[in-house]
């Protein structure tokens, strides 16, 4: 025997009702992280590319391009645009350093416009505490010898850790991830030098 109508009718009533408020909850849910992602990482843009050096939005003017022999990433990797009075001022790059000691390490990497490095963060790793994290731990200032670097200094084959023959110091009993920062460091350099009228000229997103 079926269930009475309007019993059935009621039950249908609430479970549209609770998928209705789920979908909506859902929906707050994933605009707070898209805001709180937002706000994140335009703390550590202005962190690197204080605002008074340009008078855009860098959000706002933003590109993502495919590059996974230099960007690290089969997927496609933010570039930030910064501008004053619609001239370029510098680009930011989000690249991927894929062969971090337990995983990849997403970096924030500053270029100005003449090539050389503004600054480099690292936003996301999953590195051995008290090892491969020494650019947060131990050795905060580690990742600020990046400025003012470019591809000719030092020159490309010593763009790696002094074990390698290259110019940069590892940290104490880790090599693999400062070699692999300094090795994704080098092929943002290298996208921006051979792209970077592409970069500025390329429509927002």
């Amino acid at each position: 025997m079926g269930m009475p109508v309007k019993p059935a009718l009621t039950l249908a009533i609430i479970a549209a009702v609770l998928t209705a408020v789920l979908a909506l909850v859902a929906s707050f849910t994933r605009e707070r992280i898209a805001s709180n992602e937002q706000a994140w990482i335009r703390q550590r843009l202005d962190a690197l590319l204080p605002p008074s050096t340009h008078d855009n939005d860098l959000l706002a003017d933003s590109i993502a391009v495919t590059a996974p022999d230099l960007l690290g990433s089969a997927q496609p990797v933010k570039i930030y645009r910064a501008r004053r009075a619609g001239a370029p001022v510098a680009a930011v790059l989000r690249p991927i350093a894929p062969d971090g000691y337990r995983g990849p390490i997403e970096l924030l990497v500053a270029i100005g416009q003449d090539g050389r490095l503004i600054g480099v963060q690292v936003i996301r790793h999953e590195e051995t505490p008290g090892l491969g994290d020494a650019f947060e731990s131990r050795d905060v200032h580690w990742l600020d010898r990046f400025r003012g670097r470019s591809l000719t200094e030092p020159p490309i084959q010593r763009w790696t850790v002094r074990r390698d023959g290259g110019d940069f110091d590892a940290f104490t009993g880790a090599t693999i991830t400062p070699r692999a920062i300094v090795k994704a460091v080098r092929n943002a350099l290298e996208y921006y030098q051979r792209n970077s009228k592409r970069i500025f000229d390329q429509p927002t997103e």
